[in-house]
């Protein structure tokens, strides 16, 4: 992927994601890993965090402590929005 460079790269990596959970092919309880979103984007592991705390922030993602991050299913609230 090249980078827009006038916008930070989380922000647009947090655009990738956000389409791929939209359009399905990041299915419901999919695996979000930071590991292979690093080597794929190439770049650092806290600018995929910030992507990833963003979509959490909006609901499309939620996190579970020592297993990850996962596509939120349509319409349930995750543990954080509670």
């Amino acid at each position: 992927m090249e980078f827009e460079p006038d916008r930070p790269r989380w922000q647009q990596i947090a655009e990738v994601l956000r389409q791929r959970i939209t359009t399905g092919e990041y299915p419901p309880k999919h695996l979000v890993s930071e590991v292979q979103l690093v080597q794929e984007f190439g770049v650092a592991r806290d600018t995929i965090r910030k992507a990833i705390r963003q979509l959490r922030d909006e609901g499309l993602i939620y996190t579970v402590p020592n297993l990850g991050s996962f596509v939120s299913p349509p319409g349930e609230v995750s543990p954080e929005g509670t």
